[in-house]
């Protein structure tokens, strides 16, 4: 067992599965220059001097990244893709959504396409082009599989699930949460050092995580709201409100059975995300609960997340549009009396 942070468990995983399997290469801007920075977030630093013909660098063109690794994808690798923030994840829309989602049900299982697209995403004082949380875009695309790991642990037995996946897998990595040191830590970056076991595991897809239980409200929520709802439900405890605090871990496929276990045991749902809340993961969650397990609950379901606004620069304002523990402790405690 080994005490990680996110970036060194993703880097440690990415070069285990490169030595594992010849197939398996990295692709993206700036992960292969010796001595640089390992992309954007320190994720793949080093690995060069080990894999060097299997590190490649890219010019600034997202809609190159995405083409390559989708046609390399086809051909029987196993391409990791860097995108430097999950904004740029916008420059590579037809690919992924028209040709990596789509090409395998269109060639009837003919064409497999294992590709990870790795795309950092949250607000980081950045400003509104470099801050958006996506995941809400993606879960909305058949064909595409969407991650989110919040802890080490997680990290690495996703990242190994999604290796080997013979479909395309979105991960989802939120800046605040790498734990990466020097002059590419984020301001405010939370650095949730894990354990990491020695031995080879991976984790299913579509199994969540329950990371604190409960009896009077369930909370579902991830990446860096998984700590904030942590938090707050430590400040509502000393109030005598008890609150399971749920991580899915997987968007698609989402553990929904988990959830429903959840609310018939407390009798209400809060879902926090930093995505913004119109048409978010979270409203998918809400109208499954409406429509399959509605008679769970004693209150109306609650979302607490990002205003319906771009991120903006300023860091005042910035820390008000994105869920805050202070904003969830007071919405739950609304919810309770509701």
């Amino acid at each position: 067992m080994a005490e990680k942070s996110i970036a060194e468990a993703l880097r440690d995983a990415i070069a285990e599965e490169m030595r594992r399997d010849e197939t398996v290469f990295c692709i993206g801007e700036d992960i292969g220059i010796e001595g640089g920075f390992g992309g954007a977030f320190t994720v793949t630093l080093g690995l060069e001097k080990e894999f060097r013909d299997r590190m490649v660098d890219t010019p600034i063109s997202e809609i190159l990244i995405a083409g390559a690794a989708t046609g390399a994808a086809m051909t029987g690798m196993r391409p990791i893709a860097d995108v430097q923030y999950g904004d740029f994840l916008f420059c590579m829309m037809d690919q992924l959504v028209d040709e990596t989602a789509k090409m395998r049900y269109m060639s009837g299982g003919e064409i497999k396409v294992p590709m990870v697209m790795r795309a950092p995403v949250g607000a980081t004082t950045r400003g509104a082009q470099h801050a958006q949380s996506l995941e809400g875009f993606f879960t909305h695309v058949p064909g595409l599989k969407v991650i989110c790991p919040s802890t080490a642990y997680d990290a690495v037995g996703l990242l190994r699930t999604a290796v080997h996946d013979d479909d395309p897998v979105i991960m989802f990595e939120h800046k605040k949460l790498y734990g990466s040191k020097g002059n590419r830590a984020e301001k405010g970056a939370l650095s949730p050092i894990g354990e990491v076991p020695d031995e080879y595991y991976t984790i299913p897809f579509g199994e969540a995580v329950i990371r604190r239980e409960g009896t009077d409200v369930t909370i579902v929520a991830n990446l860096l709201m998984v700590y904030n709802a942590i938090s707050a439900a430590e400040i509502l405890a000393d109030e005598g409100i008890r609150c399971e605090v749920i991580d899915p871990r997987t968007l698609v496929p989402f553990d929904y059975e988990t959830v429903y276990r959840s609310i018939r045991k407390t009798g209400r749902l809060a879902i926090v995300h930093e995505d913004v809340e119109r048409n978010g993961w979270g409203a998918e969650l809400a109208a499954k609960v409406a429509s399959e397990a509605i008679y769970s609950l004693n209150a109306p379901i609650k979302r607490i997340c990002t205003y319906n606004t771009p991120i903006p620069f300023a860091p005042v304002m910035e820390n008000y549009v994105v869920p805050s523990v202070e904003r969830i402790v007071e919405e739950i405690r609304n919810l309770i009396n509701s």
